[in-house]
């Protein structure tokens, strides 16, 4: 198995997490971003929006997209499970990925804030811009597992919510933002950064981090 992707990237942490938990190997095959490696042409005929993570299986399969990929492998690898069985409460943990994963982390990456400076905002106008998604949606992410008694998102185990979590934490606080402010969201990374999954996919842990 393959796994291109980028120390950095959250979409590739999260999927480092899910590799991990499932004890799963996968060659790490580096692109950076902010040299635009990842288009490249050779890249682009893998992954033709020049994003990633993209993931490769031992047959050859191309996957794109971290959340598609992290179901596939759920599905492939079911222990140990990262959607619960409920129907309702799958449907909880994706909504809560989804916030994490359409909503806030695509308005603050990197293409959005090169499109900004693009467009003349300063340096800390382009900070602010992204500071600002992830509190705008952390807020409402807070609001989502309040009533949830943890330690993770939603539950005593892991699953693709705190994949997700974890990851865009990290981004919040890389842009300025006071995460004291979401002190459930703190307890399940905290729970989270307890594991060896989780804290072996961290980005300073990897080999292509700078």
């Amino acid at each position: 198995m393959k796994l291109h992707g980028y120390f950095r990237s959250s979409a590739s942490y999260r999927v480092r997490i899910a590799l991990n938990l499932k004890g799963l190997s996968a060659e790490q095959l580096s692109y950076h971003l902010r040299k635009g490696e990842q288009r490249a042409p050779g890249y682009l005929a893998i992954n033709p929006q020049g994003l990633v993570p993209t993931i490769q299986g031992e047959d050859g399969a191309i996957l794109t997209q971290s959340l598609a990929i992290i179901e596939w492998l759920d599905e492939i690898h079911p222990e140990p499970p990262l959607l619960p069985k409920d129907p309702l409460r799958r449907a909880h943990v994706r909504a809560f990925a989804q916030a994490i994963a359409c909503d806030i982390h695509p308005v603050q990456n990197l293409k959005v804030l090169a499109r900004l400076r693009e467009l003349g905002l300063s340096e800390e106008k382009v900070t602010e811009w992204a500071a600002w998604a992830n509190r705008e949606g952390l807020v409402a992410c807070e609001k989502l597992i309040a009533h949830e008694d943890g330690p993770f998102c939603f539950g005593n185990a892991p699953t693709m919510a705190d994949l997700c979590l974890v990851p865009q934490l990290a981004n919040a606080r890389r842009f300025g933002v006071d995460v004291a402010a979401f002190p459930r969201l703190l307890k399940a990374e905290a729970a989270a950064k307890e594991l060896k999954a989780f804290a072996d996919a961290a980005p300073e842990r990897q080999p292509d981090a700078e």
